[in-house]
């Protein structure tokens, strides 16, 4: 197992927040073996880039000899984590938790390693708990404390309601960290009060306290929320590399150097070189790499020659607004429907006129039929109306 100081910067690269920094020191010193957890709620069928920050500081701690224990919070996700919520989750069933997990794993397994994965879930303990066990656990908390967080906080100020099962999340995350042993919890920024609670709890079940390492947030594409699909401004694993390459292209040019820190462990110096170059470039360079860790060379190489086939003209712009597909219709979809579906036009009959005239192009190409459907194993469609009006579909 390596420990050298190489390896603690490593470690350390890129975080937002470390919490017992000198503890992590001393037992990499001690050669011990530590245990990492991060926990994921299976709440949604698709992770997205923002989780893949976690996930590659997960690798991290893999690639240098330590357990990673990779828990799916089955249990805690029928309640939902507040974090960062002005209002309570939908209740989940266990049957939807269970199939958000099985393709929670598949698309896990693409950054880390399942051979070195210790996989655990925490119905394992909560399944088997009964009331007075839930009431010792949550003797360890005063409502005070709850309120010190941010979203409780906010809610409460304003009046929204805040249920008391949501007050028991924390408690039931850091009851986690006690039942695994953790010696490391990685999560986001967002996740910072309930990690908290895990070393709280240790300590008081008598055990080491767990250092807590934050990550950021990922920036969504919108350049300004969090990476999120209730935002609709995310990038999922299971994108199509096509739709992964063109979301990727269209991040703002501020937030492409954070991926390339975050998604693609870029050092400082390195980030320094690529702002020698050309943005544009950059983020082609930014978006065949990340296709790639997902999709193998080959694949990725075939995407940015159909970018760039599809850019060749100058004067299609960097930018430009997305409609995804499938909110316009199921199936295919008939140009006009989605043309219309953008609110750029008052009419069909004045797009139709446009389809006829020649006046739209489809990735560059002018399309005279009216009829022509878009259909999506063929998105990202850049369509073009006249000189001024682009706009993607997705």
């Amino acid at each position: 197992m390596d420990i050298s100081v190489d390896a603690l910067e490593k470690l350390l690269a890129g975080i937002d927040t470390v919490v017992g920094k000198e503890s992590l020191v001393e037992r990499l010193a001690q050669k011990k073996i530590l245990k990492v957890k991060l926990g994921v709620d299976p709440t949604r069928p698709d992770l997205t880039f923002g989780h893949m920050v976690v996930f590659n500081k997960l690798r991290q701690f893999q690639d240098l000899g330590h357990e990673a224990i990779l828990l799916i919070g089955d249990h805690t996700a029928t309640i939902g984590d507040p974090s960062g919520r002005s209002a309570m989750r939908p209740v989940l069933t266990a049957e939807e938790v269970e199939r958000n997990a099985q393709t929670y794993l598949e698309q896990a397994f693409k950054v880390i390693d399942p051979e070195r994965t210790t996989l655990r879930r925490n119905s394992e303990w909560f399944r088997k708990m009964s009331f007075d066990d839930m009431l010792v656990i949550a003797r360890k908390m005063t409502v005070a404390r709850m309120l010190e967080r941010d979203d409780f906080a906010k809610r409460y100020r304003e009046e929204e309601p805040i249920s008391i099962v949501e007050f028991l999340y924390p408690l039931m995350q850091g009851y986690d960290s006690v039942m695994l042993g953790a010696d490391v919890e990685l999560g986001g920024t967002d996740q910072f009060f309930n990690l908290l609670v895990g070393r709280a709890l240790q300590k008081d079940y008598g055990q080491p306290e767990q250092i807590v390492i934050t990550m950021p947030l990922l920036v969504g594409l919108d350049g300004k929320r969090k990476m999120s699909k209730s935002y609709d401004n995310y990038i999922s694993f299971n994108h199509s590399p096509r739709d992964m390459f063109g979301r990727i292209m269209s991040i703002t040019d501020d937030a492409m150097w954070t991926y390339f820190k975050l998604l693609l462990e870029y050092a400082d110096g390195e980030l320094e070189a690529l702002r020698e170059r050309h943005p544009m470039e950059a983020k082609k360079s930014l978006a065949k790499s990340l296709v790639e860790r997902f999709f193998g060379g080959t694949v990725a190489g075939e995407e940015l020659a159909y970018f760039e086939s599809v850019f060749s003209d100058r004067e299609v712009p960097e930018h430009m607004s997305e409609f995804p597909l499938e909110a316009i219709g199921a199936g295919p979809v008939a140009l006009v429907d989605a043309l219309h579906h953008t609110q750029f036009w008052g009419s069909r009959n004045e797009i139709r006129r446009l389809i006829e005239q020649g006046a739209v192009k489809i990735n560059g190409k002018i399309e005279e039929d009216f009829k022509f459907c878009l259909q999506s194993d063929r998105c990202p469609y850049v369509i073009q109306a006249g000189k001024k009006i682009f706009f993607r579909i997705i």
